[in-house]
């Protein structure tokens, strides 16, 4: 990003998870016979959407440490109140 002069705010983590969210779309069409298939294999698009997926997390990681969210504490509270003994 410093190379570039790429600015990482909090508008940067939030627009380059809809990036990422785009292109996982874009596979998932590819996959499912929605999409042009763009010269790959079914193995290739399917390798594809796996790897697209990777970066969404990744990138929800990113947006959630730029703004000192616990995700594990936030999961715990909101999806996984269903297994409090």
């Amino acid at each position: 990003a410093k190379k570039y002069g790429i600015r990482r705010d909090a508008n940067w983590y939030l627009l380059k998870l809809q990036e990422e969210m785009g292109e996982l779309i874009q596979s998932y069409l590819m996959m499912t016979g929605r999409g042009r298939q763009k010269d790959k294999t079914k193995e290739q698009i399917t390798q594809d959407f796996h790897k697209e997926m990777a970066d969404v997390f990744c990138h929800v990681l990113l947006l959630a440490r730029h703004h000192k969210i616990n995700l594990e504490k936030e999961v715990e509270e909101k999806w996984l109140v269903w297994n409090k003994d």
